[in-house]
């Protein structure tokens, strides 16, 4: 187990990881303006739910392998950045579900919560990161490897689910102020929000680099 110090340590650089916009970040803030509050906190735990997977692959060397492996991550990437696109294109469209009497776009939470989940799952920078940030906190001489990177890892996504729900509740807030105001606001928040997941899937798919570093989330 990692010593008190480590752990108070690697938490406050969770916290400025964490606060720093990433893409997960955006992805949450872009579901909370759009659909409410409920939504971006259901988003928070998909994608938490999809960062666990990554904890137990970078303690058993499942994240190494996939690193070292450039077919294996690209494939992992063009999925990542499909999906993203995928959902940006059923958002303008108008198809990712039922319409309210205001014209917006709702999904069920179960709903949102998968589709984070996979967003989560299907990102190999995370499992990058994982690689060449938690290995700095663990000392083989404390005991176990792997139950180390466990509880770091674990540690780090608490803390980033505390930070994204924040950012979930404040701007599901001000999204809920912006649909009271403007009856066409839902609509022209689709055609927002589906460019960005757009965005955000081109911005995988075309980033290049597969040197490990620290990113935000």
């Amino acid at each position: 187990m990692p010593d008190t110090q480590t752990l108070v340590t690697f938490a406050a650089a969770c916290v400025l990881f964490a606060i720093i916009p990433g893409p997960a970040v955006i992805y949450i803030v872009t579901r909370s303006v759009d659909q409410g509050r409920m939504a971006g906190i259901a988003s928070v735990f998909g994608i938490a739910s999809g960062t666990l997977v990554h904890v137990p692959a970078a303690a058993l060397g499942l994240s190494a392998v996939l690193l070292s492996s450039a077919t294996a991550f690209t494939v992992v990437k063009y999925l990542g950045a499909a999906y993203l696109v995928y959902l940006g294109v059923k958002k303008i469209l108008g198809r990712d579900g039922e319409l309210t009497p205001e014209g917006t776009p709702r999904q069920s939470l179960k709903k949102v919560y998968r589709q984070g989940a996979i967003v989560g799952v299907l990102n190999p920078k995370t499992a990058l990161f994982f690689l060449a940030f938690l290995p700095q906190f663990v000392d083989p001489a404390r005991g176990s490897v792997t139950l180390q990177f466990i509880v770091l890892g674990v540690l780090l996504v608490l803390v980033s689910m505390v930070s994204d729900t924040c950012y979930a509740l404040l701007t599901g807030t001000a999204g809920q102020w912006l649909r009271d105001r403007s009856p066409t606001f839902g609509r022209r928040l689709a055609w927002v929000s589906g460019g960005i997941y757009i965005t955000l899937g081109v911005g995988a798919a075309i980033s290049g680099s597969r040197t490990p570093a620290v990113a935000s989330d």
